[in-house]
Order: C-alpha cells, then structure tokens, then sequence
C-alpha cells in the first residue's frame, strides 16, 4: 500500500501545557484509523493541525500529491441564509468548486469555459453530485432541502456537514466525532458505509462497536506520545492493558536497581569526579524510568446517592402531542429501585419530551406523573449546563458546595473533588471557556453527581465524554443503588448499562423491550426478514417470464465463470484466515510478528467480505 500521509516530530502546546511532542507517525492508502485519548489531551487539536485549521508549534505533515482530503470538524460553520443543498454547493472542496464553475459556464453559454471543466466533471465523478448529496442527505433524515441553515438545530447542522465531506467521496477522510446527533438507524447507515468505501479514514469517536467495526488500526494519544496498535478496538484493549503491565514491570525493575545505584552514586561524593561518566548518565536515565508513576489515574466514581423509598415515580396513562404530533400516547409505567432503563427512538420521535414530563418539567396533556416522596432527581441534559464561561473551573463547583459528601461517612473539598475527577492543581483556576468540549462536559457530569441523586437521567451522555471516562462512569452506573434512565446512541453503553428498553416507536407507542440494545437490533433484524419472505411474490410454475426479463436476470459466460472463481477464491481466504488465527492464538509470536499478523488478518477479512458480496451479487442473479 501506498503512503498516504506522514507525519513527522510534530510539536505543539496549549498556553503552558505540552499536548503532544515529537509525534511521528504515517498512514497508507485504506487504513481506517482512530485517535483515542483522555478529553483535553489533544485530539481535536491534532485533527484541527492534519486538517490544515492551524499549524503546530514544531514538525512538518506532507500529503501525497494530489490527494483530495474531507475533514468533519466537531463544531462546523454555514452561512445560515443559504439553503441545505447550497451549502453543499458553496463548499470549497474540489469537486463542488468545479460543478459551480460548471454550471455557471452552461448558464452563461461559455463554450470555452465548458470544454475545459467537461474533463474534470469526468476525473472526479461529478455529474450526479446533486444526486449524490440528496441520497446522504436523506440517510441521515435531511429532508427539506431549500430549508435555511438558520434554521437547523445544532445536530441537523452536524449531519449536513457529515453529507458535505460524503459526498465528495474523499481519498482521506478526517471525522471529529462523527456519531454525536446520529440516531442508531444513522449510526449503522454510516457504519456500513465506511466499511464498504476505500478511502482512508482518521477519526475521533467514542462509539467502541463503531471502532470494532470499522477501524484496523488504533493511535493512543498518551503522555504527549503516540502509540500505534495495528488491530480494532478490542485488539487495542488488550494490548494496551500488556503495554502498562510491561511498563510498570520496568518501573519496578528501576526502582529496585536504583537503590544499589544511589548507594554507588552516595559513596565518596568528593571523588564523583572520577567515577565512570557512562555510569553516572545511566544512573539519571535509570532514576527517571523509576520516577515514573506505576498506575494510570483512573476516574473512580463512588458518591453517596440519597436515600430512595419504596415509591420510585409512577406514571398513569400520561399522553403527550404538539399540534398534530403524538410523541406519548396513554402510557404507564411504575419505577422500581434499581432498575435501569435505556430509551430509544428515531431522533424527533419524543425521547426529551418524555425525560421533561418525567422530572416535572413539562407537563402531560393528560394522565398523571406521581412521584415517591423520597425522589431525587440528577438530571445530565443533552444540551449541557449552562456554565459560565468567565468563571475559574474551581468556582464552579464552589457555588455548588465547598465539601461534597461521598460514601461511608466521607467527604471531599472541592479541590479535591476535582482532582479525583482528573482536574489537576494547575487547571482549577483556568477559565471554563478554554476547556475542551469534553472538560466542560466532565465538569458538568461533576455538578450533576455531586447533588447526590437517587434517580439519574443521563441524556445523550456519551457526546464529548472519552472512552475511559465512559468505562468509568459505566462502572459506576452497574453499582449505582437508585435508578437510572439513559438516552444514548452509543450501542456499547446501552448494553452494557440497561437492563431493558423503552422504544419510541412513533405515533405516541412507547414499547418495553425486556433486553439490551444488541437482543432488539437482533429481534428487529429477524422480524425485518420474516416479513420479507412473508411477502415475496408466491412464484406461479405456470406464467412463464417475458422473455426480455429472462435475459436480463441470466448469468453472462463471463460473469458464470467469476462466480465459480470466486467460490475458489473464497474457500482460499477462508482457509488462509484460519491459518492466520491460529497463529495469533498460538502464544509464539513476538511482539512484531503479532502486529504484523494481525494487519494481515485485517486485510484477508476485508478480501474476504468483498468477495462474498459479489458472490451474493452474482448468485440471486442467477437464481
């Protein structure tokens, strides 16, 4: 495979605090790669450096020549006067910058200006772009296409903005969170989609079924370095957790050396000067291996909740409509203690209405919300605390409570409290409005907790917040005594968290699914395929085809002969993907050969699942 892009000794700070320092690395052509890192590590400001948004202190990027890159950004920018296609239009991406010229030589008959664009229309496939943008755009439940950008909420700006990288079909494609305001149907939408395109692809996100899926290489931005993992997310997972356990095995190795090394180094001071020069550089070189801190800081959640009653809230025939729209329709529901609820829709489909009549916040049309005496909401809306962004991070919690009460009789200042949630000394007196999006989001979940809550309402909860925050707070989630309910697009956390569904099926019906995400999306899939073999045309052995429709439904020579080379094929891959795993599992490989290896699966799985595409392809053809 061919290079792509290259990066090399890339330097960069924020005000006093390095981000990432002599960061080297490459990407070929068809990788597909995620950066993972703690909020506020750098990420989007790597992203924003590749993406040519800014430039790093120190370092130098190169692209091939001629590579035509997109790039999501997680906060995108559109004229609000101009429509949704137009905004697509006026992009200054390759492809629609030659279309616009394009249509302008055809308005103003410029024959000159149309022959010389009619070859770059060609190279770059650019004829049915507007068709193309209206089929992403109605993927992703953009459906009035002269609507004004101004008029668009935050998510549905996010989603023309995805169309608008899309659709220029990219040789390397850059997604700053991608799945944030994407509902499930979307999320798998653009799942598939990616797996299935060529290009190459660097993204952040936290939605860890998407990274299993999609991606075959994972960078770990971590203490200002990169470390590079040549497998999915779950390869990652474990040899990250190998990765610090041989490090802090050669922490401790220092650290048992360097006491015989002090002693030397301690022994005859006045006559440093003639001991070995070597030894003493190895003895500095030794003392910072044995300096370095053993364990990773990890988030671990563990405040008190408040006491819950045997009445949790019951809700008795509540219905809900705007105008002539029914997002609840005569439903009722008796909380227990403990239980944990996910909530799934289509977005639109009621699932913040229905959190609002749940907390007393909007009230039902009819029906009744009756809540236990004992009830203590904690509420983490989708939208976010409204923090101020002049205020100190320290004032924040401050305003709330000097001490916050944990279990066990304990107690935290506030300081302590944001230490304990990765806060350090040095960023309690920054403002707010120079955290990143997941700070700010970190600090908020903070505010919410630290009320002691015995009823939690998690809204979108997985936007902005990293990976190993999320498995903290996931954790927490499983031991938590009260109740919880979330609304999540995020498919790992649903499973990982509920215990059963509320489905907002549309027209008011809200359905409980007695499992997780994966047993629903299963169910769904099965009854989506019963349905279609219930209703597939019964074939009459009498009526004969037209014979037009005979031929058009008939293998070519060519095309009977590609079907049993691929059945060849296939068999080939198969065998060659067992021989590969046979030797990932077989514990002799070295650390090179591993990597190596499981590249090689990656890529014999890909060859695999084209192959059995066109396979399927070719056989209901000639079925």
């Amino acid at each position: 495979m061919a290079n792509i892009l290259s990066v090399e000794n890339l330097t960069h700070n924020w005000g006093d605090i390095r981000l990432f320092n002599n960061l080297t690395f490459g990407l070929e052509e068809g990788d597909k790669a995620a950066l993972i890192a703690r909020n506020g590590t750098g990420k989007t400001t790597l992203l924003n450096i590749l993406g040519g948004k800014f430039s790093a202190d120190s370092g130098l990027v190169t692209w091939r020549k001629d590579i035509v890159t997109g790039y999501l950004s997680q906060n995108p920018e559109f004229e609000p006067e101009q429509t949704v296609l137009e905004s697509l239009f006026h992009s200054e991406n390759e492809t629609a910058v030659v279309v616009r010229s394009y249509e302008k030589a055809v308005a103003e008959n410029d024959d000159t200006a149309i022959q010389e664009l009619l070859p770059k229309m060609e190279q770059l496939n650019a004829w049915d772009y507007e068709e193309r943008a209206k089929q992403i755009l109605s993927q992703l439940k953009i459906d009035i296409f002269n609507q004004p950008m101004g008029q668009l909420s935050g998510g549905q700006v996010k989603r023309v903005a995805l169309a608008r990288v899309l659709i220029t079909n990219p040789d390397f494609l850059i997604l700053d969170e991608p799945t944030n305001h994407l509902d499930l149907d979307m999320i798998e939408w653009l799942e598939d989609y990616l797996k299935r395109s060529r290009m190459t692809l660097l993204m952040v996100t936290h939605d860890r079924y998407f990274l299993d899926s999609v991606c075959n290489t994972i960078y770990e931005l971590h203490d200002e370095s990169l470390y590079q993992y040549k497998g999915n997310y779950t390869y990652y997972l474990e040899k990250r957790a190998e990765r610090i356990s041989q490090k802090n095995q050669e922490v401790e190795r220092a650290k048992n050396l360097l006491r015989k090394e002090q002693d030397w180094m301690n022994r005859q001071p006045q006559a440093r000067g003639t001991k070995a020069k070597y030894r003493i550089d190895a003895f500095y070189d030794l003392k910072k291996t044995a300096e370095q801190s053993t364990e990773e800081q990890n988030l671990e959640i563990n405040i008190k909740s408040a006491r819950l009653g045997k009445k949790v809230i019951n809700l008795h025939h509540i219905s809900k409509s705007f105008g002539d729209l029914t997002l609840i329709k005569d439903f009722s529901y008796k909380f227990a203690r403990g239980e944990k609820v996910g909530i799934i829709g289509k977005n639109g489909s009621g699932k913040s209405t229905f959190l609002n009549i749940l907390t007393g916040k909007l009230e039902p049309d009819s029906g009744e919300v009756e809540p236990g005496e004992t009830l203590a909401f904690g509420y983490y809306r989708q939208e976010g605390l409204n923090l101020d962004n002049s205020k100190r991070v320290l004032d924040v919690i401050t305003e709330i409570a000097d001490h916050i009460q944990l279990g066990k009789d304990q107690s935290m200042s506030a300081s302590q409290f944001l230490r304990y949630f990765l806060f350090p000394n040095e960023m309690h007196n920054v403002l707010v409005e120079k955290l990143s999006g997941g700070e700010k989001k970190r600090l908020y979940l903070m505010t919410v907790l630290m009320k002691n809550p015995n009823f939690l309402i998690l809204d979108e909860p997985t936007n902005d917040l990293d990976i190993l925050t999320l498995n903290i707070l996931e954790d927490y989630l499983l031991q938590f005594d009260g109740c919880v309910m979330v609304v999540s697009h995020d498919r790992y956390f649903l499973d990982k968290v509920t215990d059963h569904l509320f489905v907002l099926e549309g027209n008011g019906r809200i359905k409980d699914f007695p499992g997780n995400y994966t047993d629903y999306h299963g169910q769904k899939k099965q009854e989506a395929k019963e349905q279609k073999n219930t209703s597939a045309p019964v074939k009459d052995p009498k009526k004969k085809k037209p014979a037009r429709q005979q031929d058009k439904n008939k293998l070519t020579y060519k095309e009977k002969k590609e079907l049993e080379n691929l059945e060849q094929q296939i068999e080939e891959l198969e065998n060659r993907k067992k021989e590969k795993e046979t030797q990932l599992n077989s514990g002799t490989l070295t650390g090179d050969e591993l990597l190596q290896t499981s590249a090689d699966l990656g890529q014999l799985m890909e060859e695999l699942e084209s192959c059995e595409m066109r396979w399927l392809e070719l056989s209901e053809k000639e079925g």
